[in-house]
């Protein structure tokens, strides 16, 4: 009976162990793909912000208002 109930609670501390095993790696997942989501945010962002930038920075005449 002794014998059961240490195997019990081995099984149970390696259940638990694999269990918050397997919580930590949806965790490190879920936070590369949020890294990843972001990283295109900025990238379209950053996109959209110079391509806004390049028609004034294209004009002839946008150093003309400095003299």
């Amino acid at each position: 009976m002794l014998k059961e109930q240490e195997l019990n609670e081995i099984q149970t501390e390696v259940f638990d162990i694999l269990v918050s095993y397997d919580v930590e790696e949806k965790n490190r997942r879920k936070q590369h793909a949020s890294k990843r989501l972001l990283d295109a945010r900025r990238a379209i962002e950053r996109h959209r912000e110079e391509k806004e930038l390049s028609t004034f920075i294209g004009e002839d005449s946008w150093f003309d208002d400095e003299k």
